[in-house]
């Protein structure tokens, strides 16, 4: 089981997020990525093939299988149980984070609802 000894980066925890749903190709996981995070999280692809290969040595990522299309190889990546674990447990240390905001927020402000879970995650990610 792989503890989470720091945060992890949001970069990283988005990219681990997009492959619960299962397998994607490296295009696949940056449109994701995207989607899952308000557009905040733009990935150029360097960034995402060097984090892909620093989460597959820590054994958090492997290749489920490569194909060929239009002449190049596609490699589809999937989560390892112990990525599976890790982004739980980020989750959960974030909505830890995050409760101490929204805990304090008066019921009626303008600070409520999603902007407040937004803010707090912002919060929670300058940590990381």
């Amino acid at each position: 089981m792989v503890k989470a000894s720091a945060p992890i980066s949001e970069p990283t925890y988005f990219i681990l997020a997009a492959l619960l749903d299962g397998p994607l190709h490296g295009h696949g996981i940056i449109k994701h990525v995207l989607g899952l995070s308000d557009g905040r999280v733009k990935l150029p692809v360097g960034t995402l093939y060097g984090g892909l290969d620093r989460l597959a040595a820590r054994g958090l990522v492997a290749v489920e299988r490569e194909e060929i299309v239009d002449g190049r190889p596609r490699r589809y990546f999937r989560l390892t149980d112990d990525g599976r674990t890790l982004v739980e447990e980020e989750a959960r240390r974030m909505q830890q984070a995050a409760a101490v905001v929204t805990g304090r927020i008066a019921p009626g402000s303008a600070f409520t609802g999603r902007s407040a879970v937004r803010a707090a995650l912002r919060t929670a990610a300058a940590f990381a």
